[in-house]
This record gives C-alpha cells, sequence and structure tokens, in this order.
C-alpha cells in the first residue's frame, strides 16, 4: 500500500492501527467518533472555496497561494496531525509546489478554533523520510505491533478489534 496522509497520522497516535489500516483492515467506518469528524469536515469544507483537493495518494482540505490547510475535528493528537501536514506538504513540494502548513482544530464545544502552523524545513524533511522508511518497514512486517493499552484506545475505531 502506498503511504497517505492517514497511515502517517496512524503512526504516530497508534502503530498497532497504522498497521491494520495499511495492511488493508479499515474498521473505521463503523466509528461514530469517525462519523462526526467526518461530517465536522464536510461541513467546514462546504464553507470553503479551493477545498479537498486530491492529488495522487492524498487528499488536502485546502490549498491556497500561501497554505496548506489541514482540518481536524480536535487537537487531541496535535503531534500526529502534525506530521500528516508535513507529508502533505512533502508531496506537494516535490511536484513543485511550496506551501506553508496551516492546522485548524474545529472544537465542538469551544467557540474558538485553534490554529496551528507549520513549514516543512530541509531538517524536518529528512526526519519524515525517516519516518516513512520505518512506516514502510512496519507496514511490510509480518507481526501486529502490541496493544497500547492507554486511555485513548477506548475511543478508537479498532477497540474491538484489539479488546474483544
Amino acid at each position: 500500500m502506498k503511504i497517505n496522509g492517514t497511515i502517517i497520522n496512524y503512526y504516530f497516535h497508534c502503530k498497532r492501527q497504522c498497521y491494520l489500516l495499511a495492511n488493508r483492515l479499515n474498521l473505521e467506518d463503523n466509528s461514530e467518533l469517525v462519523k462526526v469528524g467526518k461530517a465536522i469536515h464536510e461541513q467546514k469544507l462546504a464553507e470553503s472555496d479551493n477545498s479537498e483537493i486530491a492529488i495522487e495518494n492524498i487528499k488536502v482540505d485546502k490549498i491556497t497561494k500561501e497554505y496548506l490547510t489541514e482540518i481536524k475535528k480536535s487537537d487531541a493528537d496535535i503531534n500526529a496531525s502534525k506530521w500528516q501536514l508535513l507529508f502533505y506538504l512533502k508531496v506537494l513540494k516535490d511536484k513543485g509546489i511550496i506551501r506553508k502548513g496551516k492546522l485548524e482544530c474545529i472544537e465542538k464545544k469551544k467557540s474558538d478554533n485553534k490554529v496551528y502552523y507549520f513549514e516543512l524545513t530541509d531538517e524536518i524533511e529528512k526526519e519524515l523520510d525517516l519516518y516513512i522508511a520505518d512506516i514502510q518497514k512496519l507496514i511490510a512486517s509480518e507481526t501486529i505491533p502490541d496493544v497500547l493499552n492507554k486511555p485513548k484506545c477506548k475511543k478508537c475505531a479498532y477497540y474491538e478489534y484489539c479488546y474483544i
């Protein structure tokens, strides 16, 4: 499977989830939380121009002359979202399109949206290349990573697979 933004995100969120999705076990369609996130995402995109553009194996939420914007329903795992956005910036850069990154977190219970800004530097790109190589090894492995056993697991679409 070709690496995409979701796989990058899951790698930082949970290596087991990353492995399972990359090896074609998708349980996202059964998750109410995923459905809520998709609904928020679709509503935000409907309000905007230049939204959801597919480029090769990625779908970027919004692109302008200055920014590539990724929209998330919360900032619960900002690190995973950051690396997903940086991966998108790298894919664009490889096509000759240079942008800065903007991560918008739409908190449904808060009046203020959180916005984070990122840039793809040479140093960050080298680090990202190492992560991509590690992800490729992970998903090619015959061994499924261990369960995390963390509180966030209870909200995961793969919870039943891992625990029941």
